[in-house]
């Protein structure tokens, strides 16, 4: 089935676009040429607005290149309802401040579909074997000297 997702370009250099037949992710490039300060975290606009229908939600995922160079991309979420440009968020993770350049690939946009269900509060969730184990408790022992023990601990 065939979904169609209406589009509107604030500058038609900013057409999302998958680059391979199996890519999921349609890149988004920087409207403009942005600075983000050494530590901080920066909006580029990326000149894409969209039309989806109910049930439907595009998420804003990072680019592993801006990662290399340290620019971290933020995941978002673009819920059917919004109609205003998107915007990609990066935090800057250097101790300079870092440029992204008008026409650079920024993000990913990724769709699916949601489901919206009624929540029922209760008292008691049903047992299963791993219980609320979580965060790495699936991947076996863990190192207690790692960063991700000393979290859980301090859970404890």
């Amino acid at each position: 089935m065939t979904t169609w997702i209406n589009v509107k370009l604030l500058d038609p250099k900013c057409k999302p676009e998958r680059k391979t037949a199996g890519a999921v992710g349609y890149d988004l490039v920087a409207r403009e040429g942005v600075e983000i300060l050494a530590g901080r975290v920066g909006k580029v606009p990326v000149g894409v607005c969209l039309e989806m229908a109910p049930g439907t939600e595009a998420q804003v995922r990072p680019r592993s290149g801006l990662t290399l160079r340290g620019l971290i991309g933020v995941l978002g979420t673009i819920d059917s309802d919004y109609r205003g440009e998107i915007g990609v968020l990066l935090h800057n993770t250097t101790g300079e401040h870092a440029t992204v350049r008008a026409g650079e690939r920024v993000g990913q946009l990724v769709f699916a579909r949601v489901v919206l269900p009624t929540l029922k509060p209760v008292e008691k969730l049903t047992d299963t074997a791993r219980g609320a184990g979580g965060f790495g408790s699936t991947g076996g022992n863990l190192d207690p000297g790692s960063l991700l023990a000393r979290v859980l601990a301090d859970d404890e």
